[in-house]
């Protein structure tokens, strides 16, 4: 997972179960209306929703804004590239029959290097 860069500016996240959006927007610099909005555009941010529709963040939740807002802010993706991008991190993770062929042949790559003379 790609760690945010500013993370030692941002607050340290407590050891809660739950944060409302208030909470989570001074915890990762970024205004609730913003937080509401990225919900639409990010499947994977998907807090939980309890009575008269007000939202409870977990702490993946606020680790993943922290991404969202490190690649948009920092790193200059756009709305499009931040979900391909972190997309491509969750499917990097599957354990597909060619993902694990590639990573045993970096292995084996790896190994023969070791082994040559330098």
């Amino acid at each position: 997972m790609l760690e945010p860069s500013n993370n030692n500016q941002l607050p340290t996240i407590p050891g809660k179960r739950y944060f409302t959006i208030g909470e989570v927007s001074e915890l990762c610099a970024v205004k609730p209306h913003v937080l509401r909005y990225w919900e639409q555009e990010f499947p994977s941010l998907n807090p939980v929703k309890r009575r008269g529709n007000r939202r409870y963040y977990q702490r993946e939740d606020v680790v993943l804004i922290r991404q969202i807002r490190s690649l948009l802010y920092e790193h200059g993706f756009t709305i499009g590239g931040a979900k391909q991008r972190l997309d491509g991190e969750s499917t990097k993770k599957e354990s597909t029959p060619y993902n694990q062929l590639v990573e045993q042949t970096i292995s084996e790559l790896e190994d023969i290097l070791k082994s040559l003379p330098r």
